[in-house]
């Protein structure tokens, strides 16, 4: 065959299949949801995820007015990143054996920083449980406390909990351990290797690439409506009908608010509505801690789009109430906005597993059309491209390595971010 990989080539991408699998730290720290490629192919490479449904019960023994119709939400996945790494080799520098297991292993390391980048990302810039710290700086188990609270008081599940920090604050946490002398495995790890490990219920990592938060440039003097009638109240819906009678679904993670005036507000910052209380997913009541919301757009000068939507059952419906996630204690015409990040800062994204999902993609690459071709997967069903093809012109052979994937925050409200050192 043209081109055939030669016993070298083809141990050296075992060697970066390997590597590549052991690089994809966040792979395995959110769930994969693998998927028939034909299908996809044909819906455009997007697919409907379902959010869990939330049960509500009730009192008594006739329950013949509680036979009530559900709501299934579900969110869209798309299998939307198609990442590469081309390079060449002359025929010349094909003499040093070692060039080309460099450039592979340069390719590997990329790609899986890829896939982490765009896991952490969607965590950091999506994720709506807000943890600021003011005025102090990473200091060890109360940080990851808070991060604690804020999801046990929203019901989200106790387990697979992760937390990625930027190196600076990972370092501080870590400084914090070193520092106790009750503690010797912990503090010798803390010490020797700036390494910080389980705490809180949380598995921790350490970023060497955490995403920025700037200041909020909104101002003090934003408000919003609160009223169960002045437009900002959302009712959850599964689908939603076309004056041309066609029904497609809805994405409930973001919903279109009218705010007095975006002025300076930019998507990614974070903030709370007066009076606007989070409530407990399951049993609906008021945790007497303020809701954190996140800009995910800004359209106009007085709209925006928010998530997650404020679904404070005022308008009585099923969906609403099942689906309840805030309380609006005293409803206005021009409740506050207070913006949480006040200072520019890493974000430290926290998360349940659940909550984000992997969505690996496969490449149909012939390979019988004089290009040499050889494919490998990691456990989660993240597959490796490696092709390769000789110009006779220029004897020049060109590589590349490919991967294809989506990435998605199923859940908004089991995911958040913390931030350090806020005024």
């Amino acid at each position: 065959m043209a081109n055939e990989f030669s016993k070298e080539e083809r141990v050296a991408f075992e060697d970066i299949l390997e590597g590549f699998q052991d690089a994809l730290v966040m792979s395995k720290a959110v769930a994969v949801y693998n998927t028939d490629q034909a299908t996809m192919e044909r819906t455009g490479d997007v697919i409907w995820r379902p959010q869990p449904y939330i049960a509500q019960s009730y009192d008594g023994e006739d329950q013949t007015a509680n036979f009530r119709d559900r709501t299934q939400l579900s969110v869209p996945a798309t299998i939307g990143f198609k990442k590469s790494v081309p390079w060449v080799l002359t025929a010349a520098e094909l003499r040093d054996a070692m060039q080309e297991k460099r450039l592979g292993e340069s390719a590997r390391l990329k790609l899986a920083s890829d896939i982490n980048v765009a896991a952490l990302d969607v965590a950091s810039l999506q994720g709506t449980l807000v943890v600021p710290r003011v005025g102090v700086g990473a200091t060890g188990f109360v940080d990851v406390a808070l991060c604690d609270a804020i999801m046990n008081e929203q019901g989200v599940p106790n387990w697979d909990r992760y937390l990625a920090l930027s190196t600076r604050d990972y370092n501080g946490m870590a400084n914090n351990l070193a520092t106790r002398d009750y503690m010797p495995g912990k503090v010798n790890t803390a010490y020797e290797r700036a390494y910080v490990g389980r705490v809180g219920g949380f598995e921790t990592f350490k970023l060497d690439y955490a995403r920025r938060i700037a200041v909020a440039g909104g101002g003090a003097a934003l408000t919003m409506t609160t009223l169960a009638a002045g437009g900002n109240v959302y009712v959850p819906t599964a689908t939603r009908t076309a004056a041309t009678g066609e029904r497609a679904n809805v994405d409930n993670r973001y919903q279109t608010v009218t705010w007095n005036s975006t002025a300076g507000v930019v998507a990614g910052d974070c903030f709370t509505i007066a009076t606007v209380n989070a409530v407990h997913h399951i049993t609906k009541e008021d945790t007497g801690q303020l809701k954190t919301f996140r800009v995910i757009e800004v359209l106009t000068a007085t709209t925006l789009v928010m998530s997650p939507p404020m679904i404070s059952a005022q308008g009585g419906t099923d969906a609403e109430l099942e689906y309840q996630n805030c309380v609006v204690n005293t409803p206005a015409a021009n409740s506050a906005i207070v913006f949480l990040n006040t200072a520019a800062a890493p974000a430290n994204p926290f998360w349940q597993k659940d909550a984000i999902e992997i969505i690996p993609g496969r490449y149909a690459v012939p390979a019988d059309a004089g290009v040499a071709v050889m494919k490998g997967s990691t456990d989660e069903g993240i597959e490796l491209v490696m092709q390769k093809q000789y110009d006779i012109k220029t004897m020049k052979t060109l590589y590349r390595l490919d991967a294809l994937y989506g990435v998605v925050n199923k859940q908004p409200e089991m995911s958040g971010i913390m931030l350090f050192n806020q005024v």
